[in-house]
């Protein structure tokens, strides 16, 4: 009874508070009201577009076909993915990964598909940080008109793993790869575009630095740099006419989210990499400028959480936590059942 009686009174409070208002404060509290609701619809709308209507920038911005792009971590998933992609739209390509048989084996391969194309590769292990591994990429991409440069790639944690038990190893490869290799990779190619007076260069990022992700802390924070260095790379190259665009995506079927099935939330490389090259430039719900979500349940997933909990609120870490703690468990307790096999 009391506790009724306190919102009735409570009630009865605003209401007497309000009509006390002047006439002017009654529209400008409406005025803010319809504000923030047409911000709301107007975004829905951006979003809906961005997803099932709008196409983005047409490669052949870039250049015509014959013109060169540079793909890293090329042999498996999301790079090998790009490679047939940008193959089938008349782009030459230099292939970077670390195995140079799987190389070999997807220049033959695009070769044999495509008349007129051209490929060369370079075996490179990024975790090394050789200065000597980029010095041969510069001397392989001299005197090629390179107009896109895709830098994918990368490394995440085996399992979720506390940080205060990650490997040294593990903790410096992912470093290594993700930040210092995709900036000297960067470094070497843009040169190039920026020479030609236009180009494009794709990074790869991820959900988990898009938000704090426990357990997964040193890829989140690595993917969280490639953010913020990114955009603002944009705004310096922007004027030399090249395109820096950060592709924020969830998980897709590849080697590195260990995910075979496909699902709502969950495509396979090829579709997802057709919708990154083809929203290139679609970033208008996003808060980081040059950024996407190409893949449109990632997109409607990521406003969802934006519009409600908050992407950076203690909600949304905890359930992070939670999620990739049952992740672990589960990951140790295969591991576990594996080795009693082995006995």
């Amino acid at each position: 009874m009391a506790s009724n009686f306190d919102l009735q009174e409570t009630l009865e409070r605003a209401v007497d508070l309000w009509e006390s208002l002047p006439k002017a404060a009654h529209w400008a509290l409406a005025g803010i009201g319809a504000i923030y609701v047409a911000r709301g619809v107007l975004s829905f709308v951006q979003l809906f577009l961005t997803c099932f209507v709008l196409s983005g920038t047409n490669l052949r911005k870039y250049g015509k076909k014959g013109t060169w792009a540079v793909v890293t971590g090329a042999s498996d998933g999301l790079g090998k993915e790009f490679a047939h992609q940008l193959a089938a739209k008349g782009f030459n390509l230099v292939l970077v990964s670390r195995t140079q048989s799987k190389l070999d084996a997807l220049a033959r391969e695009l070769t044999l598909r495509w008349s007129g194309f051209q490929a060369k590769t370079l075996a490179m292990d990024y975790s090394k940080d050789d200065d000597a591994d980029y010095e041969r990429l510069a001397e392989l991409i001299s005197g090629l008109d390179v107009g896109i440069l895709i830098n994918n790639v990368g490394q995440s944690h085996s399992i979720p793993v506390p940080f205060l038990e990650t490997s040294r190893d593990e903790l410096q490869n992912i470093v290594t790869i993700n930040c210092l290799g995709t900036l000297k990779t960067t470094q070497i190619v843009a040169p190039i575009l920026t020479k030609r007076k236009r180009g494009l260069i794709l990074t790869m990022g991820s959900f988990a630095g898009y938000m704090p992700t426990p357990y997964l802390a040193t890829y989140s924070g690595s993917k969280s740099f490639l953010q913020h260095w990114s955009s603002s790379l944009a705004a310096e190259l922007k004027p030399q006419g090249v395109d820096v665009e950060f592709v924020i995506s969830y998980l897709v079927t590849t080697a590195m989210s260990k995910i075979r099935r496909t699902s709502l939330l969950i495509p396979s490389p090829k579709p997802f990499v057709r919708s990154v090259l083809g929203k290139v430039g679609l970033g208008w719900t996003e808060k980081f400028t040059n950024t996407y979500t190409p893949w449109w349940s990632h997109a409607i997933f990521k406003w969802a959480i934006e519009n409600t909990v908050g992407a950076t609120s203690g909600i949304t870490v905890w359930f992070n936590r939670r999620m990739h703690l049952d992740i672990r468990a589960r990951a140790l307790r295969k591991a576990e059942r594996e080795a009693k096999k082995k006995l």
